[in-house]
Formats: C-alpha cells, structure tokens, sequence
C-alpha cells in the first residue's frame, strides 16, 4: 500500500479522522461492518488486518511462533511486529481481546445453558 507522504492539514486531519471514529462506532452490525470494510479496504489490505488480528489472537493464548507462521501463512515479520505492538501494552488489542473474549464467554454460557435445559426436558 502506498500513501502519499504530503502531509494533511492537522485541523483536516483530525476532522477527517473523527467522522472516520464515529462511522465505524455507529455501524450497527456484522453486515454493514462487512460490507463497510469491502468497499474501503483492497483484499490485501483487509486480509492483513484479518491475520494481525488472528496472530495477536494465538500470541495472546501462548502459541509457538513457528505454529502461527504456519497456520496463518504469515512470515516470522508479522509475528514479530504483532508481538512487539502488544508487547507495547497497545489499548487497542486489549479493547479487542476484551469483546472477543466476551463474545466467547457468552457463547459458552449460551450453550451450557442449552445442554442443561435440553438434560431437563428430557427428564
């Protein structure tokens, strides 16, 4: 990806950069998410994001580099430079950890529940 190395004007910058915030804080679902992000973003550009996010994932729950590299056919480069940004206490990987995290927890929750009320009604 290539960006120019004109620099913006910061008032227009920061300007730009808080609709940008408060698009992506208003859009309300999976879909338009998706859709958003497919017409904004080239596939590499998205692909990229999908496996930053995948590698933090498997740092996160202690996986060996090599193992990362291989299942996500990403060089020893990304895992390096996804570590290090965590290594940097980055706020956004732990917002991100945070709602992954909870969406696995209720989903586990969610079907707990259900065995034990499918366990009753078939009593």
């Amino acid at each position: 990806m290539h960006i120019s190395k004109r620099k913006l004007n910061p008032r227009i910058e920061k300007e730009i950069k808080g609709i940008f915030h408060q698009l992506l804080a208003d859009l309300k679902n999976k879909e338009d998410v998706a859709i958003f992000l497919r017409d904004f973003l080239t596939p590499t550009e998205y692909q990229a994001l999908v496996k930053r996010l995948a590698a933090a994932l498997y740092l996160d729950k202690n996986r060996p580099w090599k193992q990362i590299q291989k299942t996500l056919k990403v060089s020893s480069a990304t895992v390096a430079k996804t570590q290090e940004m965590m290594d940097k206490k980055s706020e956004g990987f732990a917002i991100a950890f945070s709602f992954i995290k909870a969406e696995q927890w209720a989903g586990d929750l969610a079907e707990k529940i259900s065995k034990t009320m499918k366990k009753i009604a078939g009593r």
